[in-house]
């Protein structure tokens, strides 16, 4: 009698998730298979203003909103339920009292979140304004200050004050965990450079070697380095790249020399600008979206004509990715969180303007189309993968 032959097990869809924080909520686009569909679950935290919506890898399942609520305040909601269902953290990001030393600072919002290291489940770290490190070890639960960065007095310095960074406060962000060594950190500030630690966060240095600084001011100075986003290769964790105020760079380790990769951009367009996404499986690709950054920084898309550039070749050339966004009279731009790419073998970029559009660029940025019109002002995007 012939065996009948064992059936392989077929692999279930991934299930794309795109997580959408505005200045009046979130929302949940879930995507089909081919990411020609997307459905709208939302708007969560109607009027509140949500500067990060995160998913933890670890899981699939557990979402954190960064939260400014009228009547909570400042705060981080937990959901592990896939926005089912929330409930805010029982201790949200807060300074701790000084004991002398600089003056006692309040939290205004939280602005980053980063899951922790795949080793260490439960593990979130939390970016804020005024600049300040945190860390949660219960899943977002309950977080505590990083004293090493919020209290030392030469990280008080070159953060600045209050009133410096961007017009709605300095940020701590762009928070990166080297996914082969938990204890290997990077964060960046809006006014107070990028810093690396090598242990966990109980010490720092500065990684401002070669970025530039606004004409007239001194680079050796920390505060006055600008960088706006800062990423890792995924596919190569030696490589970092930043979207700064005065350019686009690149950083080979163990170097620790930025390098200006942004001077082969159209002149006319030039090289300032916010969010920066590295390709999820060649350091070669990364794009980004540039705005106008003359005369009074008007941040809009350069001319009115919006477009993302892309380089295939570490920054030695960019080529302008713009088929189906509009041709003029565009006068909007993408904040810092507001670009990302699903990690599909060939990538879709998505954006979320200041007018409340959500884009999709599909075949890596090439082809572009509307997912979603009349949201509040978006603030971040995430491409996620749900269990």
């Amino acid at each position: 009698m012939n065996a009948t032959p064992a059936r392989k097990k077929s692999t279930p869809p991934k299930r794309l998730a795109l997580l959408v924080a505005t200045r009046k909520g979130a929302w949940i686009f879930h995507g089909d298979a081919k990411r020609k569909s997307w459905t709208a679950d939302g708007p969560h935290f109607l009027g509140h203003t949500v500067s990060h919506l995160r998913l933890d890898p670890r899981d699939g399942r557990t979402l954190l909103a960064a939260a400014r609520t009228g009547h909570l305040g400042p705060t981080i909601f937990r959901s592990t339920n896939l926005g089912r269902t929330w409930k805010e953290a029982a201790k949200p990001p807060a300074f701790a009292n000084p004991a002398g030393g600089p003056p006692a600072r309040s939290v205004d919002h939280s602005f980053w979140l980063t899951p922790g290291h795949a080793s260490e489940r439960g593990s979130w770290y939390a970016g804020t304004s005024p600049q300040g490190l945190f860390r949660s070890e219960d899943g977002g639960v309950s977080w505590t200050p990083l004293p090493a960065v919020n209290d030392d007095p030469q990280f008080r310095e070159w953060m600045g004050t209050v009133q410096d960074g961007t017009p709605d406060g300095p940020k701590l962000h762009s928070i990166i965990v080297d996914p082969r060594d938990a204890a290997h950190l990077y964060f960046g500030m809006s006014g107070g450079g990028v810093h690396e630690s090598l242990d966990a966060g109980r010490s720092w240095k500065p990684l401002v070697k070669g970025m530039e600084v606004v004409g007239g001011f001194d680079p050796t100075t920390i505060t006055f380095h600008d960088p706006h986003c800062v990423r890792l290769a995924p596919s190569n964790p030696n490589r970092l790249y930043q979207q700064n105020h005065c350019g686009i760079y690149r950083l080979d380790r163990p170097g620790d020399t930025w390098q200006r990769i942004g001077r082969k951009m159209p002149k006319r367009v030039g090289d300032i600008g916010f969010p920066m996404v590295v390709h999820p499986h060649d350091a070669d690709t990364a794009w980004v979206f540039p705005m106008d950054g003359t005369d009074v920084w008007p941040r809009t898309a350069p001319a009115g004509q919006p477009a993302a550039y892309v380089t295939r070749n570490g920054g030695r050339s960019w080529q302008r990715l713009a088929d189906g966004l509009p041709e003029a009279q565009a006068w909007w731009t993408i904040k810092r969180q507001a670009m990302t790419a699903d990690a599909e073998p060939t990538p879709a970029l998505y954006l979320g303007t200041t007018s409340g559009e959500l884009w999709i660029g599909r075949d890596e940025g090439a082809r572009w189309a509307n997912i979603a019109r009349h949201l509040p002002e978006i603030y971040a995007v995430e491409a996620a993968e749900l269990a």
